[in-house]
């Protein structure tokens, strides 16, 4: 067993060819034909590098995700395979139920005029945020994007706070300012998420940066916090990412860089907006390593993120996964979701992670039906004591229109009294009647 685990090791980027070659055979991915299994394949899914290979000679030195369970299902004395706990499965499971229970949620709220502006649902991606963050210490950095709820939910940030910043009340973890974009706790060491694409990389980068710079400059020994960069396809041909990925992997910085590839951005096609849709294999191209995993099993995300942020941990380096998943709702709940192909949102519906993994449990008699309809339950009355709470919670009031706004207290927000401009009726008279 031992030997299976040491085998998954990511592969670190390979040297450079000495010769270059652009014979068809030794094409990794024709751009031409698109008919790469990556995309939508069930198939297994391995570590990778660019080096070109025979198929034999990869088959030796490279090793999927599903080999080592499957090796380890093999060489396991009882019926139980030894990837993770009674106790594990139940944090996995109430994980994922919560997050996918409280999107639901918000799609109701939203409808019934609740809550406003975009709100963008996680549902079907359950497993990379629960993959990821639930190995994560308190410390530890997460950075989201615009689709965050869920991140947040998954590093700590109570549901009355999240749904309370969704209703744009008082209590929200943002008093109400941030909304449904913007979830960010100081408490959590939740950076927050950012309505433009690639916002978040440049900030994740900087606290990997800081936390490298306390370790080795400010000599805090046990500062070995790492941080982990969630964001989208359609981010990966922006500037920023490949700016942050040369940064990081320059300094050696503790981050892990993850996409979650939902094969759409908004309703652009991912085959379709880039040269090479094989996103992991920008991270070799820069000296880190590159890893492509199943997004839709927790149990794979989760056994690639321990890698990922053991290296970070150690010092040595950043990482890049590509999580190949899929979104089960529209863009946001402004979207009729007309543009994808039925039969292609049918096909990853069979997939859906929650079922996948409850399916799992039960076989490997981890945990009964019964103890997971308990948890269901229990997921119903947090949520629906969220939505109670932020209901019944304050609004903001007038004065804190202009607060963090202005970082000089004899700035535009103050007026010479020290009192908010915005507590003068006639200041916000325009506002109001708009």
């Amino acid at each position: 067993m031992a030997s299976a685990i040491s085998a998954m090791k990511i592969l670190q980027p390979p040297p450079l060819p000495t010769t270059a070659t652009s014979s068809p055979e030794n094409l990794l991915f024709d751009p031409v034909k698109c008919n790469s299994s990556f995309f939508g394949s069930t198939h297994k899914l391995r570590f990778s590098s660019l080096k070109p290979s025979s198929s034999s000679h990869r088959r030796s030195t490279v090793v999927a995700v599903a080999d080592v369970i499957k090796e380890r299902k093999l060489n396991s004395s009882s019926s139980m395979v030894n990837l993770i706990t009674k106790e594990e499965c139940l944090e996995l499971y109430e994980d994922m139920v919560l997050g996918r229970a409280f999107e639901d949620m918000c799609a109701q709220m939203y409808y019934r005029g609740k809550m406003f502006g975009f709100v963008h649902l996680y549902n079907g991606q359950e497993a990379v945020s629960t993959g990821f963050i639930n190995l994560l210490k308190k410390e530890d950095y997460v950075c989201s994007t615009y689709r965050d709820h869920v991140h947040a939910l998954s590093k700590g940030v109570p549901a009355r706070a999240v749904m309370s910043e969704l209703f744009g009340k008082t209590t929200g973890c943002c008093r109400g300012q941030g909304g449904s974009m913007h979830m960010f706790s100081k408490e959590h060491n939740l950076l927050g998420g950012f309505a433009f694409i690639g916002e978040g990389i440049p900030v994740a980068t900087g606290a990997a940066f800081a936390s490298k710079y306390r370790r080795e400059v400010l000599k805090e020994a046990d500062c070995d916090h790492v941080t982990v960069a969630f964001f989208g396809d359609g981010t990966c041909n922006n500037g920023q990412f490949f700016e942050c990925l040369n940064m990081a992997a320059l300094w050696k910085l503790p981050i892990i860089f993850v996409v979650e590839n939902n094969l759409w951005a908004i309703g652009m096609s991912h085959l379709r907006a880039t040269s090479d849709p094989e996103i992991w294999k920008k991270g070799p191209a820069f000296g880190m390593p590159g890893v492509h995993v199943d997004g839709m099993d927790v149990l794979k995300v989760r056994e690639v993120a321990k890698e990922a942020i053991g290296r970070a941990r150690r010092g040595e380096g950043p990482t890049l996964v590509e999580c190949e998943t899929y979104r089960f709702r529209g863009h946001s709940l402004a979207d009729p979701d007309e543009l994808r192909d039925p039969a292609e949102k049918a096909h990853y519906a069979t997939r859906d992670p929650i079922m996948a993994l409850k399916k799992y449990i039960i076989e490997n008699n981890l945990v009964s039906e019964a103890e997971l309809k308990a948890i269901e339950k229990e997921i119903d009355e947090v949520i629906e004591d969220a939505v109670e709470f932020a209901d019944a919670s304050p609004v903001p009031p007038r004065s804190q229109l202009l607060q963090n706004v202005f970082a000089d207290p004899k700035g535009f927000g103050i007026g010479p009294d020290g009192k908010y401009r915005c507590e003068d009726p006639k200041f916000t008279e325009g506002t109001a009647r708009v």
